[in-house]
């Protein structure tokens, strides 16, 4: 049986995507002063990489050196457009968010409808994207979680025609290859997707029986994704040793993978919980049903299931031995299941609808029902929305109050050849045009060496860190002192400046500080005083 054509978003689907992340942004300007900003340093250094692109020297990040330190190439040639058009760039990188944000709630209205849903449940499925709290923090985060929903979901709706359809023109590998250059976990849902199309199967009575998976469209479509992956890959080689961007060690750390434990699942669970209570508790009835349909004239494959399974145990199997799970800020490496998980979400609940009439009557009255029970689905997200703004407005008071603020001044003092050492390298990259040392490794990738040889030796990775301060000599430290440990207290490292971060729910500490090093050879031009909030 053909899939019903997915058409086009109702309009007050899209509005009521808009209405929300309007709402963040009224606040965020309102309590910045009429300023934009961003929750996460993260976001500047996705600029900064933009900006450089538009200047004509891409993958670098300073002084035009290449590094392999962004794991969203495409993104970054998206936020470039910002670079080059007219006035100044954050307003524009706000806009593509949105813009992007808007397209994977009509992609996901489509993967729900693609699925077997009907236009209703479609639309309720859009509406749990629209509602969910995290992803409108994404659209206005100048993180690349929006285009990666949008990519994600839509490839998914390629992905299940092709596989019904083998003469369609293979491009769902060749979404999940640009997906891969938004987000390095587009790559797991490429071998995913390899995998729902080699599992293909009849059946035969009572039987389910292997079927021959179509090889030609399989390969046309893996030429595709190679022809996207391998020349940024090589590069990546070539001027790093590793076909994997150097953020991979910082953000997973030094421990072995293994076995993931129970505890991560339950916090994967309840990042999902708490955004959209209605879907996770669905969102797996919704897989199960796509394997009740394997075979079948309904058969949809495999693929929504298997991402929403393997992305949190893929993560599991990378933290497992590490201290504190690894779902990254505020649980955002798992972002990418909820637009997936609301469109499994609604499957279940349209087969209950389709079980009991399409009319309730009270009082000797009849009314249609449906729709009024789609809007009580929906208020549970409602209270996590509203929460969320604040949340937001919090995390880009933080980024301001202590990265964006300390760059800021220092851009009035610091002598241009001064060397600098951050543990944060987005806003001071942006703000700063001096040479500055990464200790979290993302663009000077040999500290990650450093690191090693520490955990091996002592069980920390502390010590290792500070060598390297210490072998490479920078004029002076902006970090946070609780993530070094108490070895900053060490003679020598005189503080200059310290920056409180108040309410800190988004940085690596609640105090920011400047430090002049035993080898500072570049003095200030002037001491520096903390301007009043």
């Amino acid at each position: 049986m053909a899939p019903p054509p997915s058409g086009s978003p109702p309009r007050w689907l899209l509005a009521l995507a808009l209405l929300p992340c309007l709402g963040y942004l009224a606040a965020e300007l309102y309590f910045l002063d009429g300023r934009l900003g961003f929750p996460l340093d993260d976001s500047w250094i996705h600029l900064v990489f933009a900006r450089n692109l538009a200047a004509g020297a891409p993958f670098s990040f300073q002084g035009g050196e290449l590094v392999a330190g962004s794991t969203a190439p495409l993104w970054s040639a998206l936020l470039s457009l910002a670079f080059l058009a007219p006035g100044p760039p954050l307003p524009w990188v706000k806009v593509l968010g949105i813009g992007w944000h808007l397209a994977a709630v009509a992609a996901v209205a489509g993967l729900a409808r693609e699925l077997g849903g009907s236009r209703g449940a479609a639309a309720l499925a859009g509406a749990f994207a629209a509602t969910t709290s995290w992803l409108v923090w994404g659209a206005l985060s100048g993180m690349e979680i929006p285009c990666f929903a949008a990519l994600s979901a839509w490839g998914m709706v390629l992905q299940s025609r092709e596989r019904r359809d083998p003469m369609r023109r293979p491009l769902a590998l060749l979404l999940f290859a640009l997906a891969t250059l938004v987000r390095p976990e587009g790559a797991l849902l490429l071998a995913l997707a390899v995998g729902d199309r080699l599992l293909r199967v009849r059946r035969q009575g009572e039987a389910l029986a292997l079927a021959r998976p179509a090889w030609r469209p399989l390969l046309a479509g893996l030429g595709l994704a190679a022809l996207v992956l391998l020349p940024v890959l090589l590069f990546y080689l070539a001027i790093g040793g590793d076909p994997l961007p150097t953020t991979f060690s910082t953000k997973a750390g030094y421990a072995a993978p293994g076995l993931p434990r129970l505890r991560y699942l339950y916090v994967v669970f309840g990042i999902v919980f708490q955004a959209q209570p209605v879907v996770a508790l669905l969102a797996a009835a919704g897989a199960l049903s796509l394997v009740a349909r394997l075979g079948g004239e309904d058969d949809r494959g495999l693929l929504p299931g298997l991402w929403l399974l393997a992305l949190p145990l893929a993560y599991g199997v990378l933290s497992a031995h590490q201290r504190s799970p690894l779902v990254g800020n505020f649980g955002r490496y798992l972002f990418p299941l909820f637009p997936v998980a609301a469109a499994l979400a609604v499957l279940p609940l349209q087969a209950a609808a389709a079980a009991l009439p399409s009319r309730l009557a009270l009082g000797g009255r009849s009314f249609a029902w449906k729709a009024a029970a789609a809007v009580l689905l929906l208020l549970p997200s409602l209270p996590p929305l509203a929460r969320g703004g604040g949340r937001y407005v919090q995390s880009v008071l933080n980024v301001e109050q202590s990265d964006v603020r300390m760059a800021r001044l220092l851009s009035a003092v610091l002598p241009p050849e001064a060397v600098l050492a951050v543990n944060d390298i987005g806003a001071f990259g942006y703000h700063l045009p001096n040479r500055l040392i990464d200790l979290a490794g993302i663009v000077t990738p040999e500290v990650h060496d450093w690191a090693r040889r520490s955990v091996a030796e002592t069980g920390n990775w502390r010590p290792g860190v500070h060598a390297f301060v210490e072998h490479t000599r920078p004029d002076y430290l902006a970090v946070f002192p609780a993530w070094f440990g108490g070895l900053l207290d060490r003679p020598g490292y005189t503080p200059l400046l310290r920056l409180r971060v108040a309410d800190n729910i988004t940085m690596g500490g609640d105090e920011l500080v400047l430090y002049a090093t035993p080898w500072t050879r570049a003095p200030l031009r002037r001491p520096l005083r903390e301007p009043p909030s």
